[in-house]
């Protein structure tokens, strides 16, 4: 493991890492921020984050104001890519934003000739998990995961299939359901090929139709999101956890948008109620 990067920030340590990842065939870069409890030896809680379209682990380091929070709270903060990257690695074959580099919609492909280097669900379910483990103070019986739009998918997703690994899950603006958005049929039919049946394993509502649970979900979602309607559809979401009895915490906050400026204001929020649960 190679570090890029490190700079102190509220008494604790923003680093930013590479490695070559055995899941993706290529290497990989994330973000850790240690608070200074961990800087002083204690094993801390993880709170990872899963970014969305288009980004890399840096969105959510540079614009999304947890540093502060962390620090006070004792929470270590990772955040991985969104997608393998590399000369080598397939991309989209007319450049789309929403397929392909900067969109591995945290699946295990199947289909070539994306399944050798798309293995974002393998590489943050288990791969950087056991490289965060083994390099940094982490309690890894205290983790919880969060994520924003199609990384709010993943969040929502890995943590209902991986309820015993996961204390706490929450998101912002998560596509609710991929099957029935433009941007997860693609994403979905792309990676797994035509059979729909497989991809629910990795949609929300469709893990909780099929008897997914867990104790509680926060979701906050911007009215004035352009993708609401369209893309994101947080009412399937609540009318699947609504018919399987899983409290839902589904916020709609007026004039907010899908950016950053959205997700730094609810990002304390957020961490606050992550570390209640996480202990």
């Amino acid at each position: 493991m190679e570090t890029l990067s490190s700079n102190r920030s509220f008494g604790g340590i923003q680093s930013v890492h590479r490695h070559a990842s055995a899941e993706t065939g290529t290497d990989m870069a994330f973000s850790v921020f240690l608070p200074p409890q961990a800087i002083a030896g204690e094993k801390r809680p993880v709170v990872w984050y899963l970014s969305g379209l288009t980004c890399t682990h840096a969105n959510v380091t540079e614009k999304g104001e947890y540093r502060r929070v962390c620090a006070e709270l004792g929470l270590i903060f990772v955040a991985p890519d969104t997608s393998p990257r590399g000369e080598s690695v397939p991309d989209d074959p007319d450049g789309a934003y929403d397929f392909g580099l900067g969109a591995g919609f945290y699946v295990d492909a199947t289909e070539a000739p994306f399944a050798a280097n798309y293995r974002m669900r393998s590489y943050v379910e288990r791969e950087l998990p056991g490289l965060i483990a083994g390099h940094f103070p982490a309690d890894m019986g205290a983790q919880a995961i969060m994520g924003h739009s199609m990384g709010g998918h993943g969040a929502l997703t890995i943590g209902l299939r991986n309820p015993a690994a996961y204390r706490s899950i929450s998101a912002f603006a998560p596509i609710a359901s991929p099957m029935r958005c433009p941007w997860g049929e693609k994403a979905l039919g792309g990676y797994l090929g035509p059979d729909r049946a497989r991809w629910r394993d990795y949609d929300a509502t469709a893990l909780i139709e099929d008897g997914a649970r867990v104790d509680a979900l926060l979701v906050d979602q911007g009215e004035a999101d352009a993708f609401l309607e369209t893309q994101l559809k947080p009412e399937l979401l609540a009318e699947a956890c609504d018919r399987a009895g899983i409290p839902l915490t589904l916020r709609m906050q007026p004039g907010y948008d899908h950016s950053y400026y959205f997700i730094s204001t609810f990002m304390e929020d957020h961490l606050r109620w992550h570390a209640r649960r996480l202990g």
